[in-house]
């Protein structure tokens, strides 16, 4: 793992515009969202095909242009990464899902390595409308989910991201988990 000051270095000189910071930053973290996306695509099925650096690259070139971000730390950064994974996966699902109803394709950037096995465990599109649901009730148990589910981010280092106890971190991620099971058992998926 980076050095976390090391990583707040080049993340204010990316914000203050800054082009070359991204790209040693990009190469800081590399290993870290690398771990990141395994972390994510183990829960998925054996036949999905969506692969760990096609993910990560996928996440680089959406964040490429948030240098306006005020960037906390690495663990801000990592969150966002996060999020961005859940974003590209999500749309992925939904690219999929439009085609199987007869819709043309979607262009997908980066599209050879991003496809979405057809049988799911877990219905991604159902998954983000719970997670938009739970973002209206309690925002940071949506938070919470992201940086563990998506991000592969442990306790502590949620908690560190979001300024909370690890007991607080581990409260929401139960009670995220428990919300997210009940509306997806009563939507069906």
């Amino acid at each position: 793992m980076s050095d976390g000051g090391e990583v707040s270095v080049l993340l204010r000189a990316w914000h203050a515009g800054k082009q070359d910071a991204y790209a040693e930053l990009s190469s800081l973290l590399y290993a870290e969202l690398r771990r990141q996306a395994r972390f994510h695509l183990r829960r998925r099925r054996a036949d999905a095909t969506l692969q760990t650096t096609v993910l990560v690259h996928e996440t680089f070139v959406r964040l490429a242009d948030a240098h306006r971000v005020d960037w906390q730390d690495r663990h801000h950064f990592l969150a966002v990464a996060g999020q961005t994974m859940r974003r590209v996966v999500v749309d992925l699902a939904r690219a999929q899902a439009a085609v199987k109803r007869g819709a043309r394709p979607t262009r997908v950037p980066l599209e050879s390595g991003l496809r979405v096995s057809v049988g799911e465990p877990v219905d991604l599109i159902a998954l983000d409308r719970a997670l938009e649901a739970l973002a209206r009730i309690d925002p940071r148990k949506v938070k919470v989910i992201e940086m563990r589910f998506f991000g592969g981010l442990t306790v502590e280092e949620t908690a560190q991201a979001l300024d909370v106890s690890p007991d607080t971190v581990a409260r929401d991620w139960r009670m995220a988990k428990a919300w997210l099971t009940r509306e997806l058992s009563e939507d069906g998926s």
